[in-house]
């Protein structure tokens, strides 16, 4: 998402077209050409001998260098300092390297020593949205939302455990058989979760979402295609004038992301608070508290959740309540806080339509053990949650905004709500495109009245049925 900030903004890219630009025909992908067997057991030897060279200059460098000073030393010293060990050995063995393969053999071992070893180049690659390690030899990656298989391997899975202990043990975390899970934050703000034997049955396995350097804009999404310009105004509006959102989508959707773009759009003389699991959001605003729950100790103790956090930040005097994720008994503390005086709040949930954010809302109370009768349950949210925006991920990798609903009151026990605006799908093409078209539905929201009262006033082109153009005007702010 930004220079400082966080992440996969670029989650809401289209995957380039496929075919090599000439016949038409789809390109095969390195990993996806055949070869003989006799050329795949020559790859796989010379791999292997790679990988002995490595380890043994590696072993070198160990003995040569002193460890606790390489923290003292730039990163360009200790690279000519690999360079020599690797030119001594060549010369001393003779080796059958290139220049070329010395460079390379002098990254791998840097990448050994400093950085996630054969994780780093993807790591600098920014295409890159997702890392998936399944055991030591197989690494999976997200790229422009689709999954993809590289040839990236770890040696054994001794040597993915060690990758996996540098990481854990750089948050002040440990990862062995009495605790073998483990979510942590990379330096870079990215999300890493590992899981070791005995849980995990065919050895480490090791996910790491990457933390996007440049965030989203609203006019990045019209740009890509994920929303059109309408929406982004209504969108707008809805923030400044202090509605309380709430964003739905499934996994990888790209909730966090629209998250931190709606959250752009607060004024910057409010105080705004962030509650995280794992701190991703990436504000501008002048004015911002960010706190971060702490997971359990070795013992069990010293967890601090987000219902713990909330409450907290209450008494913090924010304007604003930003919550990355709500996932269980902290739902009711912030249907509270949209409630009692900190409207404008704005939070995220797993779930694949608007209804059914609505009922996990429901699980998530009744996961606090108040004992609440469902109408009780649902007149808080239908008075706390003014518009529920659903994002999407489509078969074919793109992002979608595929609703703007608004929650309009309650009709016996029934929360109702109407749709602003919906995506529609009508298709794929032959490269497996999803086809489709964004359409407003003719309704003009409720909520018009609050924005008009807080000086915003959208104009009616905006909710149009016909067509989805901007508006001939602008919003007045």
């Amino acid at each position: 998402m930004t220079s400082d900030g966080r992440r996969s903004s670029a989650s809401f890219a289209a995957p380039p077209a496929s075919g090599n630009g000439n016949d038409g025909k789809r390109r095969s992908m390195p990993w996806e050409t055949p070869i003989s067997p006799e050329a795949a057991r020559t790859a796989g030897e010379g791999a292997a001998n790679f990988a002995q060279i490595k380890t043994r200059v590696h072993r070198r460098i160990l003995e040569r260098l002193n460890l606790s000073n390489l923290d003292k030393l730039e990163r360009d010293e200790v690279v000519s300092a690999i360079a020599k060990v690797v030119q001594d050995l060549v010369a001393q063995e003779q080796l059958p390297l290139n220049l070329g393969e010395r460079d390379q053999l002098v990254r791998q071992v840097v990448d050994e020593i400093f950085g996630l070893g054969p994780l780093e180049t993807l790591m600098q690659d920014p295409d890159v949205a997702d890392i998936l390690v399944n055991t030591h030899d197989q690494v999976i990656i997200e790229r422009h939302g689709k999954l993809m298989h590289t040839d990236v391997r770890f040696q054994d899975d001794r040597h993915l455990l060690q990758v996996i202990d540098r990481i854990v043990s750089a948050v002040g975390r440990r990862i062995d058989d009495s605790s073998p899970m483990v979510d942590a934050r990379l330096p870079d703000g990215s999300r890493v979760n590992a899981i070791i034997p005995p849980l995990a049955i065919d050895g480490p396995h090791l996910s790491i979402r990457k933390f996007k350097r440049d965030a989203l804009s609203g006019e990045d999404l019209v740009r890509l295609e994920s929303i059109t310009p309408p929406m982004v105004q209504v969108l707008q509006g809805i923030v400044k004038a202090r509605l309380n959102i709430l964003i739905s989508g499934g996994t990888g959707a790209g909730k966090t992301t629209l998250l931190n773009i709606l959250s752009s759009y607060i004024p910057e003389d409010e105080r705004i608070v962030t509650i995280e699991d794992s701190a991703e959001l990436q504000l501008r605003q002048p004015h911002v508290v960010r706190l971060e729950t702490r997971p359990a100790n070795i013992e069990g103790q010293g967890a601090v959740p987000q219902r713990m956090l909330l409450i907290n930040a209450l008494r913090m005097r924010p304007d604003r309540i930003v919550m990355g994720e709500c996932r269980g008994a902290e739902a009711v503390d912030m249907l509270q806080a949209m409630n009692t005086g900190h409207d404008g709040s704005l939070t995220t949930l797993h779930s694949n339509s608007p209804r059914d954010a609505l009922s996990r809302l429901e699980t998530m109370i009744s996961m606090a053990n108040l004992n609440l009768p469902d109408r009780a349950m649902r007149q808080q949210i239908a008075s706390a949650v003014n518009v529920i925006v659903q994002i999407s991920r489509l078969t074919d990798g793109t992002r979608k905004l595929m609703q703007v609903s608004e929650i309009v009151g309650m009709e016996g026990d029934i929360i109702t709500m109407q749709d602003i605006f919906v995506y529609e799908r009508q298709g794929v093409d032959s490269n497996g495109r999803v086809i489709g078209r964004f359409k407003a539905t003719g309704i003009r929201p409720r909520f018009t009245e609050r924005l008009a009262a807080w000086g915003i006033e959208l104009p009616n082109a905006l909710f149009s049925p016909i067509g989805e153009r901007a508006a001939a005007e602008p919003p007045r702010w």
